[in-house]
């Protein structure tokens, strides 16, 4: 990744990328230059605040508190940041949006998005697994609610409701979703890259400049 950061930044290439990792820490002294002409923007997603639900739905990613610390220090060094609240768990993690993105907020991020939980193909099997596994006393009302958002199916892949879901609860996620994010100056989108800079490599043979 650093090596595809370092060709991108040579050549004024804009690059976005979205994350919930920490290595990115590694390349920021290629991130925040390329920030400063508008050349790259990072998107991280926190889930939940909960340690402990953490660790059982990504027990192999970094903790909710260090994600937090990988928004700080790309905002320290310039980088916009938008915080990705996703996936929201309908009667699992709904009740942390307001958390999650005042958490975010105060960390530095700039913009915010939301996505409801998607179970595409076999993925709604493995869930329901993990639900039994994990939080059989809330299995019923979490899968009761994903149906209810998605015309009582587990999953609807139609555009416009696949992200956001649609009836009563996913409405009024969303609603505080976007009450949340105006209340703390969290944008839709992040300003945007400038694709203008953009410098063709040299081909074997062109004549280069001096300048």
């Amino acid at each position: 990744m650093r090596g595809i950061l370092q060709v991108l930044a040579a050549h004024h290439h804009p690059v976005t990328i979205a994350t919930k990792g920490c290595l990115i820490e590694r390349d920021l002294d290629i991130l925040g230059p390329m920030a400063e002409l508008r050349l790259a923007e990072v998107g991280i997603s926190v889930t939940t605040l909960d340690r402990d639900l953490a660790r059982k739905l990504e027990p192999r990613v970094p903790s909710p508190a260090r994600r937090l610390a990988v928004i700080r220090a790309l905002a320290g060094a310039g980088v916009p940041v938008r915080v990705m609240v996703s996936p929201v768990i309908p009667g699992l993690t709904d009740h942390e949006i307001e958390p999650i993105l005042t958490a975010a907020a105060e960390a530095g991020a700039r913009a915010a998005s939301m996505i409801y939980l998607r179970l595409p193909g076999e993925v709604a099997d493995l869930f329901q697994e993990w639900l039994q596994q994990h939080m059989p006393a809330r299995a019923e009302k979490i899968l009761a609610r994903l149906r209810e958002a998605h015309g009582g199916q587990l999953y609807e892949a139609q555009w416009g409701h696949r992200m956001r879901g649609r009836g009563v609860h996913a409405e009024l996620t969303a609603k505080r979703f976007d009450l949340a994010c105006r209340r703390l100056g969290l944008a839709a989108q992040l300003p945007g890259l400038d694709s203008t800079r953009f410098r063709l490599p040299p081909r074997p043979g062109d004549q280069l400049s001096l300048f």
